[in-house]
């Protein structure tokens, strides 16, 4: 059940949504970034966490990773194989699966205890349906896109 907290050593806290070129309000995002580490701080007390998100150095990724490096907490990236040449986050652990974009996405959800979701496309829906299919605990922060 998702409100039951299960008996972890740490909080693996996967976050997905927007990287470029989707453009949105950077502010808005690091507070909901922030409102969703300071909720399951405060439901997971003394379990340390870490951060998995994409690895990529943009977007909801980015924000993410500075958060919780902020914190204290420890980051993972997992990706595809085509991130190589992109600016990466400098992670404590990177994962990288598959040729492609997608093919990384089920790796990434066996990897995570709960999910933090902030806007973002097809990718990022199709992961919090596969942890609201597994009935794992999902923040799910709408954020819109700017012009």
């Amino acid at each position: 059940m998702a409100d039951e907290k299960p008996d972890l050593k740490i909080l693996r806290i996967g976050v997905v949504g927007y990287v470029p070129p989707s453009k949105f309000n950077v502010r808005t995002a690091l507070k909901m970034i922030r409102d969703s580490y300071n909720q399951l701080d405060e439901l997971y007390k003394e379990i340390p966490k870490e951060v998995v998100s994409g690895w990529i150095n943009a977007g909801i990724p980015k924000i993410a990773y500075r958060e919780a490096v902020r914190r204290g907490w420890k980051s993972k990236g997992i990706a595809h194989m085509k991130v190589n040449g992109l600016e990466l986050f400098p992670v404590d652990e990177a994962i990288l699966y598959g040729p492609k974009k997608g093919d990384e996405s089920q790796t990434f959800v066996n990897s995570i205890d709960v999910l933090v979701k902030i806007g973002g496309g097809a990718q990022p829906a199709q992961e919090e349906f596969m942890m609201r299919r597994r009935d794992k605990l999902v923040l799910h922060y709408d954020l819109p896109l700017l012009e």
